[in-house]
């Protein structure tokens, strides 16, 4: 083993491309492969986002329309089908926020807001973040009461 036949470890070595812009005789000097003349050859070329070469960028060129809420939000919808399933399934009479999360109806972030599709027989006392009409008009009807949560 010599000077002259050391070599790095195999994969320790990441930059083993030639070192541009040192010198003709390198084969990387001159322009430093960034071509000749315009913004991108000089140093410190930075563009901003969506720019594309002049042309114009796509955000400008297609057609905006409708209004999006910033304030809007957004309820998880579970059915009365749901809950007649999980009451026949564990044969629970309250339903709260906790245990839809825990039978996987509902994600610990959402707020959950039951809706009036398909049919409920159990008696019940469900609490969720909001009810359709219609919802509280089936769980009342079956007995049960309907309790808005307040956070």
């Amino acid at each position: 083993m010599n000077l002259h036949n050391l070599t790095p470890a195999e994969g320790s070595v990441k930059n083993a491309k030639k070192r541009l812009g040192r010198g003709q005789g390198s084969g990387k000097g001159g322009t430093a492969t960034r071509g000749t003349k315009g913004a991108q050859a000089r140093a410190g070329y930075e563009h901003k986002i969506g720019f594309e070469g002049g042309q114009m960028p796509i955000q400008r060129r297609l057609p905006k329309f409708g209004f999006k809420n910033p304030t809007r939000v957004e309820f998880h919808p579970v059915n009365v089908s749901d809950l007649q399933a999980l009451a026949d399934a564990t044969g629970i009479t309250t339903i709260t926020i906790d245990l839809l999360v825990e039978a996987g109806l509902a994600s610990p972030k959402d707020l959950v807001k039951v809706l009036g599709n398909g049919e409920l027989t159990a008696k019940l006392e469900v609490s969720a973040d909001a009810f359709s009409k219609s919802a509280i008009a089936k769980i009342e009807a079956a007995g049960g009461s309907a309790t808005i949560v307040e956070e």
